[in-house]
């Protein structure tokens, strides 16, 4: 079971945003991720509690930033409700999406198990719906991913897998390269890698 922490930050000024102390496993019925989210000052930000099925689909979302809340799930699509700081007032949304993405580093690694690609220079479409900080508002995205290489890296636990993924914003051509292996994201825009207590999960 990985856990450690990742650092945020703004990836165009690389102005610190907070850090999410999380921990993951892969389950009979599929992989599970929860984090906490601290700021930079040392106040709680929020937290992520992802759970997919063993196709990468969410079964269960639940984020919480800013006193907003989101639950969603694959209904239809993707359904969610979100939820305003004072619990007065529930909207629920609906798309044909595949499944959500967001800031924390689990939506990158789910978005992997959802597509399962194999090293090719082809990509692979998909549409998201991403919650944005600091309110959690759904916005509907276009990506392509292509996984451009696989290499194996050796470490005293033996030969550590890393996926090199290309992922390009349909909307604005914009292209940016995501490492990940198993299930812990390595290197991304605005994000790090700052510490890991235990080996990435390996996903048969």
């Amino acid at each position: 079971m990985p856990r450690g922490r990742y650092s945020l930050h703004d990836p165009h000024d690389h102005t610190p945003l907070a850090e999410e102390h999380f921990q993951c496993a892969p389950g009979p019925s599929g992989w599970r991720y929860v984090s906490q989210l601290i700021t930079p000052t040392g106040d709680h930000h929020g937290s992520v509690d992802l759970a997919l099925d063993e196709l990468g689909r969410p079964i269960r979302l639940e984020l919480h930033a800013a006193s907003w809340q989101v639950r969603g799930a694959a209904i239809d699509g993707v359904t969610w409700v979100r939820t305003d700081p004072a619990g007065i007032h529930a909207t629920e949304g609906n798309v044909r999406a595949h499944a959500f993405t967001g800031t924390s580093p689990a939506f990158l690694v789910a978005t992997t198990r959802l597509l399962r690609l194999t090293p090719s220079g082809s990509a692979t479409r998909v549409r998201l719906v991403a919650f944005t900080d600091p309110v959690l508002a759904p916005r509907t995205v276009d990506q392509s991913w292509a996984l451009l290489n696989r290499e194996a890296h050796g470490t005293d636990n033996g030969p550590l897998i890393v996926d090199e993924y290309q992922v390009t914003a349909l909307d604005t051509g914009e292209q940016h390269t995501v490492h990940i292996s198993g299930d812990v994201v390595l290197a991304a825009p605005g994000i790090e890698l700052e510490d890991l207590e235990s080996p990435p999960s390996v996903f048969p």
